[in-house]
């Protein structure tokens, strides 16, 4: 992209939410902005988000219903916009989850309907409770149960304990090491030499990959790991997955050449990317129409391809 048209675009992005002014200034400017952090509690997509918490500290019906106004999908919401991590009103939130909704084996699940815990709701939840900063000791059971789960082909499948799958899910995979990362990121120490073996292994399970095909036959496993809406929710995508290998400084493998060709191409000629239609299920607003030029995946195709200098 010609450094006019860059520069362009990131005027754009600069003139949206805050939250992306944010990111946008951090990731691509290299400009941290803790003034602009500081108004995504009490502006726009940050302060909408707030202002729908029920009395009680939980969001939608509770911890996980329903899809996605629940606490647990929006409390992933506001880590991904990067609100202030000492927000109390979030704070105490995760803390009564860690606290009511643990289940016996040390991990997290989607809810009552299933007893054991779901290794990519725990990912999940490792995410945005590292983020926001919970006491090291309420992590712990759930990476042990995390490294407990990791799967012979290096990744993670979430019905692992509960139906014995042969092979690791890309979807599972992603959540888990957005989990592990954020753990690391956050300065915790528990079992971090095991975790960073953990997380060299399924970016070699995605990698094997090329983050969308068989690695038996090369076919395109899910049409859908070439589209991009947001929010993300559970669900892999290849900008999801290159924006975590980005995230952590994974160093360029050939293996991820074709991916980000594919996002090279999903680009406008005006230099923005286009958002798909949201997942189906309940929203407390919509942040960006489908098929309009989107905020949120072109600040993320851009910093994912000014990491691997495409």
């Amino acid at each position: 992209m010609a450094d006019l048209a860059r520069n362009e675009v990131i005027d754009w992005l600069m003139a949206g939410d805050v939250a992306i002014q944010y990111q946008a200034s951090r990731d691509l400017l290299d400009e941290e902005r803790p003034d602009l952090r500081a108004r995504i509690a009490t502006e726009g997509w940050g302060a909408r988000f707030l202002a729908a918490q029920n009395r009680d500290g939980s969001w939608g019906r509770g911890y996980y219903m329903p899809k996605w106004t629940s606490s647990h999908y929006t409390l992933l919401d506001l880590r991904n916009l990067c609100i202030d991590p000492q927000t109390p009103a979030i704070r105490d939130s995760i803390l009564s989850i860690l606290e009511t909704e643990r289940r016996s084996d040390g991990g997290m699940g989607p809810g009552a309907s299933i007893t054991n815990s779901d290794v990519c709701v725990a990912g999940m939840v490792l995410n945005y409770a590292s983020y926001f900063g919970m006491p090291e000791a309420q992590l712990t059971s759930m990476v042990d149960f995390l490294l407990h789960e990791r799967m012979a082909d290096g990744g993670f499948n979430c019905r692992s304990n509960r139906s014995s799958p042969h092979h690791s899910s890309l979807h599972s995979t992603i959540s888990v090491l957005e989990g592990l990362g954020q753990f690391l990121k956050a300065g915790y120490q528990w079992r971090a030499p095991e975790i960073r073996t953990a997380m060299a292994s399924s970016r070699e399970f995605i990698l094997v990959h090329r983050l969308f095909r068989s690695d038996r036959t090369g076919a395109i496993i899910r049409p859908e790991f070439l589209r991009f809406p947001y929010p993300f929710r559970w669900k892999y995508n290849i900008l999801r997955g290159l924006d975590h290998f980005a995230a952590s400084r994974a160093p360029f493998d050939e293996r991820m050449r074709e991916a980000l060709d594919q996002v090279v191409a999903a680009r406008r000629r005006d230099g923005r990317w286009t958002v798909n239609a949201a997942l189906a299920g309940d929203q407390h607003f919509i942040m960006e129409k489908a098929g309009k030029p989107s905020r949120w995946i072109t600040l993320i195709a851009m910093r994912v391809l000014r990491a691997y200098s495409f």
